[in-house]
């Protein structure tokens, strides 16, 4: 395994590497992604395998730009709305799978449904305009576990089962992208919440956006498991006096000089604790405790994605 900065020529061979049916892991404005060659069987079945993804869990395909992705997908009248509005950026599209596309048909999880997004981050920009192919890109974790917004996590997690890793800093969003299912024009449902808020969709379109619980045996879409983003500890929400045997992420209160607590936000910024959670998370499990207890977060603006991310960290492991 190597970790290349993100130069021109490190980036060409990523590509060919992806092209080849290789794994790459590489940054984007949400988290870091887990790539292969969204069209080639073999090189999606690798993202299962290294991940230990339950098969049943569908897959996001990558593009450079929406017209990339009209090749493969059919957009309607409100997800190209929200397309032309939100992308590039953390948004993702399901739409109905046309016979046309050639993404293989493991990346849809056996459901007649396809998952679609253009990030914005300028390196999975870059990497994805040297493939003339779309990608799909997980996020570079074991199924389950906590989330990646460093290339020091995937390291650690995937480091001996990927060849390249492409280095790009802290992830600017830190949560998943937005997942919103576009299939039927009248009732477009949240499946996932993220960095955009159904608000900010609902002002695009002007119709509001059901939120929506999927039971795990209709899932359509990466994030809807109930037991996901886990750290090896137990997670404990909504505490305001934390034990002193736990570690602890803490909320709009002033920084600790105790090794096990990392306050997500001093200022009490929802954006910055979002962009926070997983990194905290991360440390907060390094500290070896058996539980770590959480604040609680305002359910409101990405309020609502980072309370998403920690019920399905907290909830019963599966």
């Amino acid at each position: 395994m190597t970790i290349f900065l993100p130069s021109d020529t490190h980036l060409n061979h990523a590509a060919e590497q992806l092209r080849n049916g290789e794994l790459v892991a590489f940054p984007t404005e949400t988290v870091y992604g887990l790539g292969a060659n969204a069209t080639d069987d073999l090189a999606v079945a690798k993202i299962f395998e290294a991940k230990n993804r339950p098969s049943f869990n569908p897959l996001i395909s990558h593009f450079a730009r929406l017209d990339d992705v009209l090749q493969h997908a059919d957009l309607n009248i409100p997800s190209l709305k929200l397309a032309e509005a939100f992308w590039p950026g953390p948004l993702t599209l399901i739409v109905d799978r046309p016979k046309r596309s050639s993404i293989s048909l493991l990346a849809s999880a056996g459901q007649e449904t396809i998952a679609l997004r253009v990030p914005a981050h300028p390196i999975a920009q870059k990497l994805l305009q040297q493939c003339d192919f779309p990608v799909v890109a997980p996020s570079a974790n074991p199924s389950g576990r906590i989330s990646p917004s460093q290339a020091s996590h995937v390291l650690t997690y995937l480091g001996d089962k990927i060849d390249i890793i492409i280095e790009g800093g802290a992830c600017e969003c830190g949560l998943e992208s937005t997942v919103i299912d576009c299939r039927d024009e009248t009732q477009l449902r949240l499946l996932r919440p993220g960095p955009i808020t159904t608000e900010q969709l609902s002002s695009i379109l002007g119709q509001d956006i059901i939120i929506s619980e999927q039971p795990a045996q209709n899932i359509i879409s990466p994030g809807q498991l109930a037991s996901h983003y886990a750290p090896a500890a137990q997670v404990r929400l909504n505490v305001t006096a934390p034990q002193r045997e736990e570690a602890y992420l803490s909320f709009n209160t002033p920084a600790s000089s105790q090794a096990d607590h990392f306050c997500l936000s001093q200022s009490g910024d929802l954006t910055e604790a979002a962009a926070n959670l997983f990194r905290f998370l991360h440390q907060a499990d390094a500290c070896g405790k058996d539980v770590i207890a959480v604040a609680p977060i305002p359910n409101e603006g990405i309020g609502v994605a980072i309370n998403d991310r920690l019920r399905r960290a907290a909830a019963p492991r599966t």
